[in-house]
């Protein structure tokens, strides 16, 4: 018996936060399928997977994440801190791809 499928739906779908899109990111993409998620910090790879398949309809091989430390910034006189915050890289299987809309 399945329990909670709709609060599971719900949970994936604020799972990933956003794409990042840069330079290097644009290149993995196109020469390794490997696409760059900003994702919620408590995530796990499991959970990434199954959003990324459940939000764009393709299927994932492997997910790696990334805990990004904050930098620490000065704001004047005032020393501060950015939030930490996790990344995952999404790698697809063969024929399947994902676009942004970057083009």
């Amino acid at each position: 018996m399945k329990t909670g499928t709709n609060s599971s739906k719900a949970r994936l779908m604020q799972v990933l936060l956003s794409p990042k899109v840069s330079e290097k990111t644009i290149r993995q993409a196109d020469a390794h399928r490997q696409f760059v998620f900003r994702v919620v910090n408590n995530a796990n790879k499991q959970e990434i997977k199954q959003a990324v398949e459940m939000l764009f309809d393709v299927k994932v091989s492997n997910v790696q994440t990334v805990n990004v430390k904050g930098k620490q910034k000065t704001f004047g006189r005032i020393a501060g801190k950015r939030a930490d915050w996790k990344k995952a890289y999404v790698s697809l299987q063969e024929g399947y791809d994902i676009n942004f809309g970057t083009e």
